[in-house]
């Protein structure tokens, strides 16, 4: 089995900045993807930013040019960096680990980690 552990959230003012960490263990085989989810109290949970091993990043149009995601993939380890944060990024972040089986699509999410960002 693989799971996932999330690290570097915390409260900041507007405008600055974090950097998220996620590290995969287990059973890990390339390729797999690795991506960055939040959700706020009250709201469905969405996509900010993911990327697999052998594909380039993607992102939600409210997050492109202020978060980059990167992966290194000897240590099965993917980040989120996030510059000028705004109020409305405030949101737990989850990771999530996936990937395509003969069988179907198996994932697997991180517990989360808090980002508040407010004046």
């Amino acid at each position: 089995q693989v799971q996932v552990a999330e690290s570097g959230g915390g409260s900041v003012h507007p405008g600055e900045s974090l950097q998220l960490s996620c590290t995969a263990s287990g059973d890990i085989f390339p390729p797999y993807a690795l991506g960055w989810h939040r959700q706020a109290p009250g709201k469905q949970r969405e996509m900010v930013a993911q990327m697999t091993t052998i594909s380039d990043p993607d992102y939600a149009e409210s997050v492109k040019g202020r978060f980059t995601i990167s992966m290194d993939k000897s240590k099965h380890t993917v980040y989120l960096q996030m510059n000028r944060l705004k109020p409305e990024d405030t949101a737990v972040y989850y990771c999530r680990y996936s990937v395509s089986q003969l069988t179907g699509l198996w994932e697997t999410w991180g517990q989360g980690t808090q980002v508040s960002v407010s004046s």
